[in-house]
């Protein structure tokens, strides 16, 4: 095998990873194109701006020579062949690229697609435990329906359950939906005033729609379906497809558990194309919320390069975030009296 061939079978084990990268390093490797713009300098000379990521993150790149040349070699999406340099800019590791080319179909997927840290099958076997709690005949027998699919779980375990904030890599959408079910079981024994059954049904059914929503190869991409319609459409079309096999289903059921899909995220402005409007759907929201913004915020702090105690400005929450421990200020020494003695006289008669 030549140099060219072993780099173009970049392993684990030779891959130089982004979080690693750091100032003055000479990097060669094979990448993921994720984003890619061409535009000009003030002068009007073209440059190349190129996001590259693999499973431990992104990187911003620049190309300055001949920009549009090597613009026109690839794709977003595409697995990139790159050699360069990081310099630092703005207090931010930044690659410029000297040479890159389109790789070919032998670089391992492990490398660009970050998975769960947890075992699919324990949470699998954990998600049916939760499940099985669920008294009401009609809705277990919905809950068995998807959990015998063999077709649905296997891409449900795969999933993502998002491309970019929140558990936003394969196993993610396992992984949320276990945590908003086990958090629902919490707060149900809280407010015993719940129906604590669809509730708790709703957790699980609330992001289906996401094993059609998204794709992965190298990237985690958007389907057809997924931006035509998104996941909230699709979850109520998947789950009406499920009810019409099951006779005598409640249709105020029916009616709630698709409310439940429809209104989680709460707002238009976030997506939803309804607002929860009774009890269930409001917690299911709070929950779904409080699960994705744990997750998001903590790996956002988690890959923040910034030194220090705060991060860079996060643009999603209009905000700089503590990430570590306020360091501890020397007191300041003041006078013994109470009163400074030349303010005293001031007011002396």
């Amino acid at each position: 095998m030549t140099s060219e061939e072993k780099q173009s079978h970049t392993t684990r084990e030779d891959h130089i990873w982004v979080k690693d990268i750091q100032e003055d390093d000479q990097v060669r490797g094979l990448y993921a194109a994720k984003t890619k713009r061409l535009a000009r300098t003030k002068r009007g000379d073209p440059f190349l701006s190129i996001t590259l990521s693999d499973r431990t993150g992104d990187m911003e790149c620049r190309v300055w020579d001949n920009a549009e040349a090597l613009s026109s070699l690839f794709k977003e999406g595409d697995i990139l062949d790159i050699e360069g340099r990081a310099n630092s800019y703005r207090n931010q590791v930044q690659l410029i690229i000297a040479d890159l080319k389109v790789a070919d179909n032998g670089a391992d997927p492990s490398l660009f697609l970050e998975a769960t840290s947890y075992d699919a099958k324990d949470m699998i076997r954990s998600l049916r435990e939760v499940l099985k709690t669920i008294k009401e005949p009609h809705l277990k027998k919905l809950m068995e329906s998807f959990l015998s699919d063999r077709a649905f779980m296997t891409l449900f375990k795969e999933a993502p359950a998002a491309k970019n904030f929140h558990h936003g890599y394969v196993g993610g959408l396992l992984e949320h939906t276990l945590s908003v079910c086990r958090l629902t079981d919490s707060v149900c024994e809280h407010y015993p005033q719940l129906d604590r059954d669809l509730l708790l049904a709703g957790a699980f059914l609330h992001d289906i729609g996401k094993i059609k929503e998204f794709k992965t190869h190298t990237l985690i991409e958007y389907t057809d379906e997924g931006r035509l319609l998104g996941h909230l459409v699709l979850g109520a079309a998947m789950l009406d497809e499920k009810l019409d096999h099951i006779k005598s289903f409640p249709r105020d059921t029916a009616l709630r558990l698709k409310h439940l899909i429809l209104s989680h995220h709460g707002e238009y402005d976030f997506g939803s194309p309804k607002r929860p409007k009774f009890l269930e759907a409001f917690v299911l929201h709070f929950i779904d919320d409080l699960d994705a913004k744990v997750s998001g915020l903590g790996r956002f702090m988690e890959r923040d390069t910034q030194e220090g105690v705060w991060t860079d400005f996060n643009r999603m929450f209009d905000r700089y975030l503590l990430k570590g421990k306020i360091l501890e200020v020397e007191e300041e020494t003041f006078p013994s009296s109470d009163v400074d003695d030349r303010q005293e006289l001031l007011f002396k008669p």
